[in-house]
């Protein structure tokens, strides 16, 4: 037998909690393929996150991602010579590449065509751009970074034999935008117009009202018209409770000052 030091033992039982492990990672779910964090049923939400590009809007915002490319490159130039310390803001920039802009006009052509409704795989991206799975992984990780881009994990549920439903990760979900952060490096011709002061004013004027609205309705009524689905439900129930608690107060004094004044009278 071979004696061995400890921390040679200590390597071979880590190696074999490592292997176990990998082995533990291979056997298959119990409800079928493993769900990623923060996904989404496919066709529970899309009504509400896709919206139709206006005309010629997605041709806007390929010209904004391909000059935010140019204006990333000067930012790196500089940032080499030492000549500028990027910011928040202009590191994402600077982080874009060339195959993120071309996944990007990828994504822009479907918004154009499907009026919005942008879900293609992984694969099908690749093949479209002639990029690599990974270089398109990467490429939608910078777009999103620069605010680019929105994408939504999404599941799907799916037959099996047992108990219990099955699940299985399904294409992400899409929706391109125009980040405020590239504005200033794109000329004023590419940029939109601002909104005119009346409007402005006829905005906070709503908001104001609402506010009002809000601050008059009892505590059952505001989560009702604040929160939507089993959530809102719950919180008018607990608002509900609170509002028959307040009404079942009949004495507003408070109780210290009426102890208060109950001991000068003992007094």
């Amino acid at each position: 037998m071979t004696a061995l030091t400890f921390g040679e033992a200590s390597a071979q039982l880590c190696a074999r909690v490592r292997l176990d492990a990998r082995a533990v990672r291979r056997v298959p779910h119990r409800t079928g393929a493993p769900v990623r964090r923060d996904s989404i049923e496919a066709g529970t939400f899309e009504h509400l996150f896709f919206a139709p590009p206006a005309a010629g809007e997605p041709d806007r915002w390929l010209r904004a991602c391909r000059r935010a490319l140019d204006a990333g490159r000067r930012l790196r130039r500089e940032a080499r010579a030492g000549t500028r310390t990027l910011s928040a803001r202009e590191r994402p920039i600077a982080a874009l590449t060339g195959a993120a802009v071309r996944v990007f006009e990828e994504l822009c052509t479907l918004a154009r065509l499907h009026r919005g409704r942008v879900f293609p795989s992984y694969d099908w991206l690749a093949e479209a751009t002639a990029l690599g799975r990974a270089t398109v992984a990467r490429a939608l990780v910078l777009l999103e970074a620069a605010g680019f881009l929105v994408r939504q994990r999404r599941f799907t549920r799916i037959e099996g034999a047992g108990e219990g439903p099955r699940y299985r990760q399904t294409s992400n979900a899409y929706r391109a935008l125009l980040p405020a952060a590239v504005l200033g490096y794109l000329p004023r011709w590419m940029r939109p117009a601002p909104l005119p002061v009346d409007q402005l004013d006829h905005h906070q004027a709503q908001a104001d009202a609402q506010a009002a609205m809000l601050a008059g309705l009892s505590s059952r009524d505001r989560a009702r018209a604040t929160v939507d689905g089993a959530l809102g439900k719950v919180l008018a129930a607990l608002g509900a409770a609170v509002d028959r608690a307040c009404e079942s107060q009949d004495h507003p004094q408070p109780l210290m000052d009426s102890i208060h004044t109950g001991t000068k009278e003992l007094a």
